[in-house]
């Protein structure tokens, strides 16, 4: 009997397996951790934010600022993680293409010294379509959110 109640999967998914899981590479790979996964449900993933950060050079000066652009990656790289996980080792290291990017929303600027919890839950799959909408927060706090869709795809 189906009681409704979702729970997080035991144990973390560090940064060598997430390379394992998807392609992405630094500087490009944006999550350090995955620290909670529901499979074809839910994952949270953790961000930690420094200045040594090749994109903080530009943006901006004396106000170093994470780009909106990349916290939307970062919920994507998450959304990939959780979808490696719902479908197994078979969907391992396939490209996630970005589709759709809705709603996207920046509350407050996320900065060198945060530490980014991005909670990204999925809300319809159909075929290799995948739809989502995550959040990133700092302390409880949310920084940004968007709803975006993305399409699995064999390299």
């Amino acid at each position: 009997m189906d009681s409704g109640v979702v729970t997080p999967s035991e144990g973390v998914i560090e940064v060598t397996r997430i390379m394992e899981m998807i392609p992405h590479r630094y500087p490009f790979l944006l999550i350090d951790r995955i620290v909670e996964t529901v499979a074809d449900h839910s994952a949270v993933a953790v961000k930690n934010v420094t200045m040594n950060e090749p994109h903080f050079q530009g943006h901006f000066p004396g106000h170093p600022i994470m780009p909106g652009v990349l916290i939307i990656e970062a919920m994507a790289q998450t959304a990939a993680v959780l979808v490696v996980h719902t479908l197994g080792k078979g969907a391992e290291g396939k490209l996630v293409y970005f589709t759709s990017i809705e709603q996207a929303r920046f509350r407050h600027p996320i900065v060198p010294g945060d530490s980014v919890r991005i909670h990204v839950e999925k809300d319809r799959q159909r075929g290799n379509l995948w739809k989502f909408h995550g959040k990133a927060k700092v302390d409880g706090q949310i920084r940004a959110e968007a709803s975006f869709a993305a399409m699995i795809m064999d390299r």
